[in-house]
């Protein structure tokens, strides 16, 4: 998606087939799975399932070029490759900072390919870096 320009609802554009967009979304959310670096393009594209015009047709053909043009990227998973889940978190627990809120971090891997991770930092004071620990193992798990 052009980043200067951002996906609108563009009411004076030409309809389009509603059947074929929303299949084409349909395949398209079926891949964010294997290629998360289409999901936030094709998560905008899915808004305008209803009021769809020419523009948000054209957008969907972009994602499906550049699919085309970057076959290579993506998740892949082998069929000899373990399946193991494994989940990696820490928390600090910053006893310097102005509002003693913890920041959390994790990550999870199927079997050697990472496929989820974050970093924020809590709403709430945790009292003991073991608190602050388990709230982020809680995290994690979720």
């Amino acid at each position: 998606m052009e980043t200067q320009k951002p996906l609108l609802k563009d009411e004076d554009g030409k309809e389009v087939d509603v059947h074929m967009y929303r299949s084409m979304i349909g395949s398209l959310m079926y891949l964010t799975s294997s290629r998360p670096d289409i999901m936030f393009a094709v998560c905008a594209c899915a808004r305008y399932q209803v009021n769809l015009k020419v523009s948000h047709l054209y957008t969907v053909k972009r994602i499906f070029r550049y699919l085309k043009g970057q076959p290579k990227l993506g998740l892949w998973y082998p069929k000899d490759s373990p399946f193991d889940l494994v989940a990696y978190t820490n928390s600090d627990c910053v006893e310097a900072s102005l509002d003693r809120k913890s920041i959390t971090g994790g990550c999870q891997f199927l079997g050697c390919r990472l496929i989820s991770w974050q970093c924020k930092k809590l709403t709430v004071v945790a009292n003991s870096t073991t608190e602050a620990e388990y709230v982020a193992a809680s995290s994690c798990c979720g």
